[in-house]
């Protein structure tokens, strides 16, 4: 089985990776060439196409990394006008529930089968082949492809039929942001209170009211890139999502909804294509107040 790889940026590019080290025959193709030379270097059989169409021709599956469900869309009626019934795709992007049954619809008129498998956890984990996948879909699917997904992440979890990825995707991306301005509050309060902040973050990070997200992107922020490969636009994006998913279900949203309209804030100050961990920059230039310690990384590893 060849697959097909399109959207090598930040998480797609480790996730390509992660099937050639595996043993996968893998195509590639990405709107910037220069993306795939890391995999066409890595001498495992790795194939490129110009196009989402010359890559459809030769594959079983395809899979997408993409970053807007306008962006899915335009790739996927690219596909179809070569892939051969009976190809899977395998959309791992961050889309709506609406989105993904939509373009569902759209791909099977042509004898393609869909699934969704978002991920989550981080680009670094998806470095290192151990990022989650939550994959959503018909059975036979998920099982066909769980060899795949077991080669880009460590935790794997079938959430049930297609858009039920999408659902849980979104509930994850919602509490890591609301975790994250959290986050900058607690430790600008360890600031202001005079407390040594790497000594503060161990604290707590061994402590109950430790996430992941402080674990991992609080180090970031005190370390100052705060450079994380996630920008502000995306984080609206999800939030967006959540709020929708909030009016659908009728389930009050008062801490996303507080946590959207800071990320609004966010981006009005440092622009879309902002980290997204810099929105914890918010409470630091307005109490003019660095949240910085020594030893920390720059990027997660």
């Amino acid at each position: 089985m060849r697959y097909g790889f399109i959207g090598l940026g930040n998480l797609g590019g480790h996730m390509a990776a992660s099937l050639l080290r595996e043993g996968f025959a893998v195509s590639v193709t990405d709107i910037d060439p220069s993306l795939a030379k890391r995999h066409l270097d890595m001498d495992k059989g790795c194939l490129w196409a110009d196009t989402p169409a010359e890559l459809a021709r030769d594959c079983d599956a395809i899979i997408t990394c993409l970053p807007s469900p306008a962006v899915s869309e335009k790739v996927l009626t690219e596909m179809l006008t070569t892939a051969k019934p009976g190809t899977t795709w395998i959309e791992m992007s961050t889309l709506g529930r609406d989105d993904i049954l939509r373009l569902a619809t759209v791909a099977s008129a042509k004898g393609v089968e869909t699934m969704e498998a978002p991920v989550t956890g981080g680009v670094h984990l998806a470095a290192q082949g151990k990022i989650t996948v939550l994959a959503g879909g018909e059975q036979h699917l998920f099982d066909k492809h769980k060899p795949a997904f077991q080669a880009m992440g460590d935790k794997i979890f079938h959430m049930g039929p297609l858009g039920s990825a999408s659902i849980i995707k979104v509930i994850t991306n919602m509490l890591a942001f609301i975790h994250l301005v959290a986050d900058g509050e607690a430790l600008m309060l360890a600031k202001r209170g005079g407390l040594d902040l790497k000594t503060a973050w161990e604290a707590i990070a061994a402590s109950s009211g430790s996430s992941f997200v402080h674990e991992t992107e609080g180090q970031l922020i005190l370390n100052g890139s705060y450079d994380v490969a996630f920008n502000m636009d995306l984080a609206l994006k999800d939030l967006g999502f959540a709020m929708n998913f909030g009016r659908e279900f009728g389930v009050p949203m008062d801490l996303a909804g507080l946590t959207n309209q800071t990320f609004v804030r966010g981006k009005a100050a440092y622009g879309g294509e902002a980290q997204s961990t810099q929105i914890v920059k918010l409470l630091e230039d307005v109490l003019e107040t660095d949240l910085r310690a020594p030893g920390f990384p720059s990027r997660l590893e």
